[in-house]
């Protein structure tokens, strides 16, 4: 779609950035935002257009995510997550279950999220340790799974469990309403990303049905590494790298706004103009990093995994470091939260810990530039 990022930050600006703050001293779901998301066509970006969605590739993915962040990280996040579960129906759904669900999903009635996370194996969700058992034709989960983002405000979750001879994983949609699933709705207190409603779920004797699998038996793993894992750690550089450049815009407009009695203004100050510009070179590396992952992902480049993991990692860190400067550059008033940069800067360290962890993908990169593999 032509323009799709200009015209994605500009409905951002509009309909989402006024509800970021709320997100945050509240710690709820911008539903407001996501409303408006469904509302204007955005939840099926990657739909097919056979199903009426724009059927939109990986690289317009990430330029929707990082237009989104640059008003709300956490609506960015969620999004993302909305994407990234869709790309796995699209990818390796059956065509009862695309036809059941796309058309829906691309007028914005069905929403989607992963619960993958665990605390038993924390950033490595891959590894899900949730009990699965048969009962006649049907299949029960049992278990709870950590941090699951937009916990209790979408239709569905996409849930990873063994499978029953423990030859590979399943990929399970599961209904927000189906008899057994809790969230914890009180679990959730975020130092950042706040909106982001990342509670526990439990899932008590939740019954699911052939039907209900995403592809093939025992091809979760599959999935994971060749459909969520690109999709989702880009989708993660997309909304750190915006969140650098949402501070980067808001330092340096107050910095020129910021005026002494003898007229000079914060911009005027050579240290400043220092950190200005190591600001803004860190937030459009960020930017552009991640962007030409997207483009090696679309285009299928050799290299392509070790530039969208680099780019997650880069971006993570951009992300930190230009927030850290930003703070010092609005010094009392950043710190009496009369500017958002501590927000944003707060969001900004959730960047290192959101599985996979920093520290994991470096490991990956590792992996993936010797030729070995991953995990």
């Amino acid at each position: 779609m032509k323009d799709i990022y200009k015209n994605t930050f500009s409905f951002a600006k509009e309909k989402i950035e006024c509800n970021s703050l709320d997100a945050d001293l509240n710690a709820q779901f911008p539903e407001k935002s996501f409303n408006a998301l469904k509302e204007n066509g955005y939840m099926g970006l990657l739909v097919p257009i056979e199903y009426g969605g724009k059927g939109l590739t990986i690289l317009e993915h990430t330029q929707t995510i990082l237009a989104l962040a640059q008003s709300c990280a956490t609506t960015a996040l969620c999004y993302m997550m909305h994407n990234v579960a869709t790309m796995c129906i699209v990818s390796h759904g059956s065509k009862e279950l695309k036809d059941k669900l796309l058309p829906k999903i691309a007028k914005g009635e069905i929403t989607l999220a992963l619960a993958y996370s665990e605390t038993g194996t924390g950033t490595h969700f891959y590894q899900p340790e949730i009990t699965f058992s048969q009962k006649d034709e049907e299949f029960v989960l049992n278990g709870k799974k950590s941090f699951v983002t937009s916990a209790g405000f979408v239709d569905y979750y996409l849930v990873l469990s063994q499978t029953i001879n423990k030859d590979g994983l399943n990929n399970w949609l599961v209904s927000k309403n189906a008899q057994g699933l809790e969230f914890h709705n009180q679990a959730w207190d975020g130092l950042g990303m706040r909106g982001n409603a990342s509670m526990p779920m439990s899932l008590n004797n939740v019954i699911v049905n052939e039907s209900d699998k995403v592809g093939a038996e025992g091809s979760g793993a599959e999935q994971v590494f060749t459909v969520v894992a690109p999709f989702f750690v880009i989708g993660l550089a997309a909304v750190y790298s915006g969140v650098a450049l949402n501070a980067c815009e808001i330092i340096k407009n107050h910095s020129m706004g910021r005026k002494y009695t003898n007229s000079g203004s914060l911009s005027e100050i050579p240290t400043v103009q220092n950190d200005l510009a190591a600001i803004y070179i860190k937030a459009q590396s960020a930017k552009h990093f991640t962007l030409a992952g997207a483009n090696a992902g679309l285009n299928m480049q050799e290299d392509a995994l070790a530039q969208i993991i680099s780019a997650r990692i880069n971006a993570s860190i951009a992300a930190i470091e230009v927030c850290t400067l930003a703070m010092k550059i609005g010094g009392g008033t950043a710190y009496a939260k009369r500017l958002p940069i501590e927000r944003l800067l707060r969001d900004s360290f959730a960047s290192q810990v959101m599985a996979p962890g920093i520290d994991v993908l470096s490991i990956w990169l590792g992996k993936a530039l010797t030729g070995q593999q991953i995990p």
